[in-house]
């Protein structure tokens, strides 16, 4: 068994308050997890209206698989929504 976990920092520059950052982050965490079956939180800077982290967590026989489903996950963030990724960490366990 193969963990992959996936921590990304991101900006959300049009943004100018918590309830469009929970609304936003809300749809990308539903959507991650529709689309990739993976679990994903909000792990830090909740209170910074501009800022969003997010930690995914996805499981596999294959170290492989976890890195092509986190890496595809990450591109998709990016392309799909209207954020800036500052940092995007991945490790497997």
């Amino acid at each position: 068994m193969v963990v992959g976990i996936c921590r990304m920092d991101l900006i959300l520059p049009g943004n100018d308050n918590l309830k469009g950052k929970r609304r936003l982050s809300k749809s990308i965490m539903e959507r991650m997890k529709q689309r990739y079956n993976v679990s994903v939180a909000e792990v830090d800077c909740q209170d910074n209206w501009q800022r969003l982290v997010l930690g995914v967590a996805c499981v596999s026989n294959e170290g492989g698989h976890v890195r092509e489903i986190l890496n595809d996950l990450v591109r998709w963030v990016e392309s799909s929504f209207d954020v800036n990724m500052v940092d995007c960490n991945i490790d497997t366990v």
